[in-house]
């Protein structure tokens, strides 16, 4: 197992947290394995906590003080580093995603988060919460663009994301929302700073019917895999599932088109919304 990365305590709370936990286990003589096992969780699991991966929650605080006999030391810092601008669900894969080396995600039904523009952004948020006030929406809006931060380094992360061709397709937020937002996937793709591929509606069953999946990489912490549904995320560590979820991104980008004939669909498809747009 990858070891735990020598974080810098000062950075944040979660490093804070990360840091003390390796000492403490280190100090009690235990292995991640041994400490997750205690915990009834994975050796992985305590890694990705020791590298700032993964939120700490509360009840995991609680055993930690108690297994590794910290007093009430991580019960009474965890609170500091579960803060965050997203929504419950999404916060800590949003913490992860901000950490990882590589990023593969599929996309069944929308323009993935980090390379939505505002404007589709808003158009989401708004068919999701149809009667919640503007500033609500905003709120979200700013939160899911402030992500492609991430974007700003010419190569890290590695970000690969296969579509289906609905997503390209559906009309979200009208044809200049929409024109508008595949240009800037294009854009990113031209720029060669993401790799795009779409899953056309010719290669009919695929791995991935079923909903869509993020698998994250990091440099010195065990992978993580993402599902999401409506409301509703989950985190998986399991090498088993992982393993099988990367064999089913290889699947998918097997049967989607090349990248070059992605990036043609994707502008071919914005220049029929920009025609529509202007009669």
């Amino acid at each position: 197992m990858p070891g735990s990365r020598d974080l810098d305590p000062s950075s944040s709370p979660r490093a804070l947290l990360g840091a003390e936990l390796r000492h403490a286990r280190e100090k009690a003589g235990l292995s991640q394995e041994d400490l997750g096992q205690r915990l009834f969780v994975s050796g992985s699991f305590i890694g990705q906590l020791e590298a700032g991966t993964r939120r700490l929650q509360a009840e995991y605080a609680r055993l930690l003080d108690e297994e590794l006999r910290t007093g009430d030391f991580f019960r009474r810092n965890c609170g500091a580093a579960a803060k965050s601008k997203y929504p419950e669900h999404f916060a800590e894969a949003a913490e992860a995603e901000a950490a990882a080396t590589e990023i593969r995600q599929f996309a069944p039904l929308l323009i993935p988060g980090l390379l939505q523009t505002p404007a589709y952004a808003r158009a989401v948020f708004r068919a999701y919460q149809p009667t919640a006030p503007k500033e609500v929406i905003e709120r979200l809006v700013t939160a899911r663009t402030d992500r492609a931060c991430l974007l700003d380094d010419p190569t890290s992360p590695l970000l690969w994301m296969v579509v289906d061709e609905a997503v390209v397709r559906r009309q979200t937020g009208g044809q200049q929302v929409m024109a508008e937002a595949l240009r800037h996937v294009a854009a990113l793709m031209r720029r060669n700073r993401i790799i795009a591929q779409v899953l056309p509606f010719g290669a009919g069953a695929h791995a991935s019917m079923e909903g869509s999946m993020k698998l994250m990489d990091f440099e010195d912490a065990p992978p993580l895999l993402y599902f999401e549904g409506v409301g509703t995320g989950r985190l998986e560590d399991d090498p088993t599932i992982v393993k099988y979820q990367r064999r089913t991104f290889q699947l998918l980008t097997a049967c989607a088109l090349s990248p070059d004939e992605s990036l043609a669909l994707i502008e071919d498809v914005a220049q029929d919304y920009g025609h529509e747009e202007h009669p």
